[in-house]
């Protein structure tokens, strides 16, 4: 007998799409996207649509382990039955605190769900401390920083009003790999006569959907925007009602006139008539701007943001339907987690300082680390720092395969699945909500994160505070909705918008900060460019549809990582040569692959390799805070080939001229 149970993604994704599972005697056999939901209309990405490959895969954590003799040579792992293993876990929890403080103790949780019970895990840590916690955000830091400071809060217009724009500028965006369901509306509105810009380093497929492409210096954005509101200024393009909506006018004119246009233009490595082409463009909207996820992600990620959030603002595209500077929808805004306390933690590590941060942390030394939703000796830069810090201490990894962090472990906790949990969803790309049904139940001794978090309550003297099933957290956190007429039982059952969100965002032009008004960029110092002779090309890992970050499956992480190289920068290799890239953090083989589209300055690999495999960007990435916001510095990192064999062939020191040679 089959039956269809509506349910959806909580995957790291903008999308939050609408599920359909087929069960079949027990089993799922088949995911389609809810033909229903407005965003997802029937389809699901290629990575969910083959999200029961992973379900089912034999290699799957079903049972908890424990790893005897950790760091000697005859460590080994043994399957116990998972309460043994949870008698463990609240034995070490308890005897950390009690022995050494509770900062001795560092819940560590990210994105590998974006599930709302997931902060019931933060709330557990807080009473049993608080403990040590990470501050900032390797992948949205930067942005979040940003926008927030510039605008008060991230949000967005509804995620249809981009049919009410002229033009559409995709900054960084490859929305064919990171947010696929915005492509109908995209060619919807490019259908009904909207005119859509690529600007992005990497020229990728999203190029094809596009009626310009605009290759851009790496972190030359900022430079890009300043002096496309240079040129709206001189050519009497800002909004006529700008000064009273904007702070520090006046000092944002004295920054845009430092340079002339054509210096912002050399600075973001464009002409200076393409740079006056898409002001003119820009200016004839209304514009909206979508951000990407990749240019906050560098040393100047947050004066990159800020600047094209004072384009947006002085233009007048702010407020209106068809514009906005589009970054985030908040997802966690409909919901009440008012639960979690506001006190600050009495430590808290920047996340891309992960490793150092946990091996340096003293007065009391981190003890215990306990990782949830992530894998960050993969994810997290300076992949073997944070792989030894996990190693030299007792980590507790709750995961459904034994990822690069697993393998560090004294303790594997076997995670349900998606399609077995239980949970509340809001998405990052829109302001759709949705619910996450258990389709079948976990196997053998896996649970929910919020069912491990319940019975590590029961024995470390919570249980109070956790007797209640998965429901009744869910009720209280859409407790807000019900006058709207939103509860637990029709919240998945129907097309639920967040009743809460504005379909243009600022409309009042009133912002939620100190003065009320947007609070503009009042200065920017240009990054020196990493790159050197010695070093000459930028290392890039970037997103594909094969993979949520670094849920790979095994087979795909065989062999060295693709390296995507210009042919033209490539002197002395040839495809499927097997090379070695380097940066002054460490070293990994690659294979050379030619890619005409590449800039001469950048070499590009897959985002989400595993460092067991040797396929890890961030095992030569160091760790380092982006310009505010505590955000990785994923895209910054100076590399350079080296031959394999023999002596030391490095390239030349420019990446169009002759390869150099050393010993």
């Amino acid at each position: 007998m089959r039956t269809k149970v509506k349910t959806a993604c909580n995957r790291d994704c903008p999308d939050g799409c609408g599920v359909i599972a087929t069960v079949e005697d027990g089993q799922v056999v088949r995911l389609q996207g809810d033909p229903e939901h407005p965003v997802t209309k029937g389809f699901l990405c290629k990575r969910t649509s083959r999200f029961l490959e992973r379900q089912y895969d034999p290699t799957r954590i079903t049972q908890a382990m424990i790893r005897r003799n950790k760091g000697q040579a005859n460590a080994r792992w043994e399957t116990v039955p998972v309460d043994r293993a949870l008698d463990l876990v609240a034995d070490r929890l308890l005897q950390y605190r009690d022995e050494f403080g509770p900062a001795s103790i560092m819940n560590y949780r990210c994105g590998g769900s974006m599930g709302m019970m997931k902060y019931v895990t933060d709330y557990f840590f807080q009473l049993v401390g608080p403990v040590t916690i990470k501050s900032g955000d390797i992948c949205a830091g930067a942005a979040e920083w940003a926008q927030e400071t510039d605008f008060g809060i991230q949000d967005s217009n509804d995620f249809f009003d981009l049919l009410n724009a002229r033009k559409i500028f995709l900054w960084g965006k490859n929305v064919f790999v990171s947010h696929v369901h915005l492509l109908p509306v995209l060619k919807q509105a490019k259908a009904n006569g909207a005119r859509l810009v690529l600007i992005d380093p990497i020229k990728h497929r999203t190029s094809s959907l596009c009626d310009q492409y605009v290759s851009i210096e790496p972190a030359g954005d900022a430079a890009l925007a300043l002096g496309m509101a240079r040129w709206l200024m001189e050519n009497g393009r800002f909004d006529s009602e700008v000064e009273s909506y904007c702070e520090n006018l006046p000092e944002y004119r004295d920054l845009i006139n430092s340079r002339t246009i054509d210096q912002w233009s050399s600075m973001a490595g464009v002409e200076t008539s393409t740079l006056c082409e898409l002001a003119e463009c820009y200016s004839d909207g209304p514009s909206t701007i979508l951000v990407g996820w990749g240019m906050q992600r560098r040393r100047n990620g947050a004066a990159i943001i800020r600047a094209i959030d004072a384009l947006g603002a002085v233009s007048g595209n702010i407020g209106i339907p068809g514009a906005g500077v589009s970054f985030y929808f908040p997802r966690r805004g409909a919901f009440d987690l008012s639960f979690l306390k506001k006190e600050s933690a009495p430590r808290a590590i920047p996340e891309p300082l992960l490793g150092p941060g946990i091996e340096s942390a003293s007065n009391p030394p981190i003890k215990l680390v306990f990782v949830s939703a992530a894998n960050p000796v993969t994810n997290v830069p300076e992949s073997e720092t944070v792989r030894r810090a996990l190693q030299d201490r007792f980590t507790v990894v709750v995961d459904m395969f034994t990822t690069d962090t697993a393998a560090c472990a004294d303790v594997i906790l076997p995670a349900a699945t998606m399609l077995e949990d239980d949970d509340l969803i809001g998405a990052y790309g829109h302001h759709y909500l949705n619910k996450l049904e258990p389709v079948v139940p976990p196997p053998n001794d896996a649970l929910t994160d919020y069912e491990i978090i319940r019975r590590l309550a029961l024995r470390v003297g919570l249980a109070d505070h956790f007797d209640r099933d998965a429901r009744a957290w869910q009720r209280d956190m859409i407790r807000p909705l019900e006058e709207n007429g939103i509860h637990l039982k029709n919240i998945g059952a129907r097309i639920t918008r967040n009743p809460k969100a504005a379909n243009v965002v600022f409309a009042d032009r009133k912002f939620p900060t100190a003065s009320g008004r947007v609070n503009l960029m009042t200065n920017y110092e240009h990054p020196a460019t990493p790159v050197c002779a010695k070093y000459p090309f930028r290392l890039m890992a970037i997103s594909t549809d094969d993979a949520q970050a670094s849920q790979w499956a095994g087979r795909d992480q065989t062999g060295p990582a693709s390296l995507k190289i210009h042919p033209t920068a490539a002197n002395g290799f040839t495809v499927g040569d097997i090379a070695v890239l380097e940066s002054q953090s460490g070293s990994m083989e690659v294979q050379i692959v030619f890619d005409g589209n590449q800039r001469l300055d950048i070499v590009a690999i897959d985002k989400g390799g595993w460092l067991s495999a040797g396929r890890c960007a961030n095992a030569i990435i160091p760790a380092e805070c982006s310009d505010h916001g505590q955000c990785a510095v994923y895209y910054d990192t100076p590399v350079r080939l080296v031959k394999k064999k023999g002596r030391s062939e490095i390239m030349n020191d420019s990446p169009s001229g002759n390869p150099a040679m050393s010993d």
